[in-house]
């Protein structure tokens, strides 16, 4: 599910008093979405809660975002305080197409909306 259409259920939910939290890897595309209230994780895209096998790690990180429940009184969204490695080296692995990495084209952040109705909605209207 993309992530504009998670957002638009999770502004859904919170009008109604049930409260929600959008984790994600990509910071574009949480921005462009305008959750009520997210945590962006500097991980690679697709492990947005840890490594592989890192029941430990996945674990603190999915209750460290959940801790934006109690603590975020305004809708935002917040950087986790974790890092993927000990450099930065992952984040140009991970978009040099020559290894095999991200090939895409760069977003552009102009947000895109299918129906005028979803547009009012992102934009909170």
């Amino acid at each position: 599910m993309c992530h504009q259409t998670v957002s638009l259920v999770a502004r859904y939910l919170e009008e109604r008093g049930i409260p929600t939290m959008c984790m994600g890897s990509a910071l574009d595309i949480l921005t462009a979405g305008n959750p009520p209230r997210a945590t962006f994780v500097d991980f690679p895209l697709g492990h947005t809660v840890g490594k592989p096998f890192d029941r430990d790690g996945q674990i603190d990180i999915v209750r460290r975002g959940l801790l934006g429940l109690e603590t975020m009184t305004a809708p935002g969204i917040e950087t986790l305080a974790v890092r993927w490695s000990d450099d930065e080296d992952w984040k140009r692995e991970a978009s040099d197409g020559a290894s095999g990495g991200d090939v895409r084209q760069p977003r552009d952040t102009t947000p895109r909306y299918q129906y005028e109705e979803d547009r009012r909605l992102a934009e909170g209207g």
